[in-house]
């Protein structure tokens, strides 16, 4: 995003955009991604500030259901990418470790976003391919954490620091023989071998040092102890001060070699470095977003309008923080806020502005859903006490010089924050100054919010196309704020009423209330009736509200009672349906088992039943096998087996008549009909006298 030209570093620390900054660079993992975030100022690129909050929006919807998401801190690379760009040049051990770091976190970052691209494409397009895996893997088996090269660099180091182990070796061992050797009188209490310019040494006293002879390398600070290298080890120091020089040269090679990897790769490995960064950067936004509860608003498409919000240092404090909504109509370009001291005013118009300086820098500000944000090219901010020993500058004079920069500069595009418009002067030249001020910058259509005590303001709102009052509420039963905006009202100042509670005689409250001009009398009278309206209307809203919460959730209950109804007559249709299968199937069953007894019968009597009564039972016990088959039962309203007794006549599903003969425990009945005995289950008949059910021949 581009920067605005237009905001001072002065109105920034102002309206504390350095510290509302502190709070979401808290929250990145890397120190680097903390600087970036601090770094941060306000764009005036439409386009791009939507996209970066877009961004944070994206990501911030993961946030909230996986928490899992992180970036990977990654060191400072910046002095490594600009040496690679010097051909020759090389990166020494901890240079080259750092290098190493950024690397495995660059690959570490990269899978991340990898993972996120079908969710998160915006937050995606942040992912580069980082340099090959074999730079990678060289790195790691070369360079320790702390930068030291290690033996597996090469073979010929790994065979240099060998042979510089075991010469070291050989040398210490034969320094501790000599130094054994010497009389005691010539060394000193608990001497070691110890080194001195490089050089491997033993101490000796100073006396004896001609005797011991060799090359002194030190002296204690008393000059009684002398730190001398034998005559007999000098050759072997010399053989092991060559080896250590061969080392080193090996490690130089080692490191130019490996600087020599990376140079070809320096743009993947910066653009996967600065990945990292922009990853973490990013990360810290979303979480800051989600912590506050914050919505991306709409930027630069009509007036400004603000749900829900709130002072960004306060939020998430120990504060109970009242949300604020403020919105502009197209043709209203000044709010002038109104009201007593300690109300909450100079908090207001600080957080309009704060809010506006964080989402044009990519930051979702704590705000609702559905506000709208324009770009301002411009934020003017005269905010506080501008007192000047050095300059001479009285309050007064400090807000004039401020007004008359502000004037000079703001235009269409221009926010401008101006608080207790007027005061440090004569109330009438004062508010005379301010109503000037406020109309010049409405007829310019600069986006102004200012604040007053002065009464003369008041009636501004009333009379100026443009410019509409607003006030922060107050109790006047316990003169305690709410810090509830309301637009369209003038706040009243309730200086005599806090002067009663704080004990101020009433002898002197009479007289200063005497004093009062009538008109102001009159207007507070009028601003207290207004006020009270205001507050029934607030009051009855808030009974709407609940009472729509209150239809809304009822409504839900229904829906679900409904829905409960529903599943259990879904259920009881299937139990229905289960229960009538499960009767065919039996009743099918049982005419089947009388077919079998029939057949029986009819083998056994065919001799004593003529064949016409035998023909007639065939046909009854197949038409009852094939009714079933169809229709299933003929009706489902029959009666329980109690409910007949021996000799009574039934009609069985296929309309056949008989008598029961005998009435069975487990509900069957066995009924003669005509020359042949049926048993059927008490479901499956009716009394004589119930209408006939025939079959369908469709």
């Amino acid at each position: 995003m581009s920067e605005v030209g237009g905001i001072a570093p002065s109105v920034l620390e102002t309206l504390e955009f350095p510290a509302a900054l502190e709070r979401v660079a808290a929250l990145a993992v890397g120190p680097l991604g903390a600087a970036r975030i601090r770094a941060r100022r306000p764009g005036s690129d439409a386009d791009a500030i939507r996209a970066a909050l877009a961004q944070v929006a994206e990501l911030q919807s993961l946030l909230i259901t996986d928490d899992s998401i992180r970036a990977e801190p990654v060191p400072d690379i910046a002095p490594a990418l600009d040496l690679l760009a010097v051909p020759g040049s090389a990166l020494d051990g901890p240079t080259l470790a750092l290098v190493a770091a950024a690397l495995v976190a660059s690959r570490h970052t990269a899978a991340e976003l990898g993972r996120l691209a079908k969710d998160a494409p915006r937050t995606a397009a942040l992912r580069v391919d980082p340099p090959p895996k074999e730079v990678d893997a060289r790195l790691a088996a070369s360079i320790a954490p702390d930068g030291e090269v290690l033996d597996g660099a090469s073979r010929d180091l790994a065979r240099a620091r060998k042979a510089v182990r075991e010469t070291r070796q050989r040398l210490v061992a034969r320094l501790e023989a000599l130094l054994h050797g010497l009389d005691p009188q010539d060394t000193v209490a608990d001497a070691t071998v110890t080194v001195r310019n490089n050089r491997y040494v033993i101490p000796v006293r100073a006396t004896s040092r001609a005797r011991v002879g060799g090359i002194v390398h030190d002296a204690s600070a008393s000059r009684a102890t002398m730190f001398v290298e034998p005559p007999e080890v000098i050759e072997l120091g010399n053989e092991l001060r060559d080896l250590e020089a061969a080392e080193q040269r090996e490690v130089q090679r080692v490191l130019r070699e490996l600087t020599d990897l990376l140079r070809p790769h320096r743009e993947r490995l910066a653009a996967a470095w600065e990945m990292c960064v922009a990853f973490d950067d990013l990360c810290a936004r979303a979480r800051y977003a989600v912590e506050v509860n914050g919505f991306a608003p709409t930027v630069g498409a009509g007036p400004l309008e603000i749900r829900a919000g709130r002072h960004p240092l306060l939020e998430g404090g120990d504060v109970v923080v009242v949300p604020f909504d403020l919105e502009l109509a197209r043709d209203e370009w000044t709010v002038l806020v109104s009201g007593p001291n300690t109300g909450g005013k100079t908090v207001l118009i600080k957080a309009v502005g704060l809010a506006c300086l964080l989402a044009q820098s990519g930051v979702i500000p704590p705000i609702g859903p559905q506000s709208r944000l324009p770009v301002f090219h411009e934020v003017f901010a005269d905010i506080g006490d501008r007192q000047s020993i050095a300059a001479s500058l009285s309050t007064f004079s400090a807000h004039v010089a401020a007004v008359r920069d502000i004037l000079e500069h703001a235009g269409p595009a221009s926010l401008v924050l101006l608080d207790e418009i007027g005061s440090g002067t004569d109330p009438a030249e004062g508010a005379a100054l301010a109503a000037a001020t406020l109309q010049a910058l409405t007829r310019r259509h600069a986006v102004t919010l200012a604040t007053t005590h002065l009464g003369a303001l008041k009636k501004l709102g009333a009379e100026t196309v443009g410019i509409v009052n607003a006030s922060l509420q107050f109790d006047a039963e316990t003169l305690t704020p709410t810090y509830r905006l309301l637009k369209g009202v003038p706040g009243r100042s309730y200086g005599l009423a806090i002067a009663r509670r704080l004990g101020v005689p009433a002898d002197v409250l009479r007289e200063a209330e005497g004093a009062v001009p009538d008109a102001e009398r009159a207007l507070d009278v009028l601003l207290a009736a207004v006020e009270g309206r205001a507050h029934e209307q607030e009051a009855r809203a808030i009974a709407l509200d609940a009472a729509e919460v209150a239809a809304r959730e009822r409504a839900a209950e229904l829906e679900s009672r409904l829905a409960d109804v529903n599943e259990r007559e879904r259920a009881l249709l299937a139990r229905e349906r289960a229960l009538d299968k499960e009767a065919r199937e039996r009743a099918r069953a049982y005419l089947l088992e009388a077919r079998k007894t029939v057949e029986a019968a009819l083998g056994q009597a065919r001799a004593a039943v003529d064949e016409a009564t035998a023909k007639q039972a065939r046909r009854m016990v197949e038409e009852a096998i094939e009714k079933t088959k169809e229709v299933g039962l003929s009706d489902s309203r029959t009666v329980g087996p109690k409910a007949y007794k021996v000799g009574d006549r039934v009609r069985t599903g296929t309309n056949a008549v008989g008598t029961v003969l005998e009435i069975r425990d487990d509900g069957e009945l066995v009924v003669q009909v005509g020359s042949v005995r049926l048993i059927v289950d008490s479901a499956n008949v009716q009394p004589s006298d119930s209408p006939t059910v025939r079959r369908s021949d469709a």
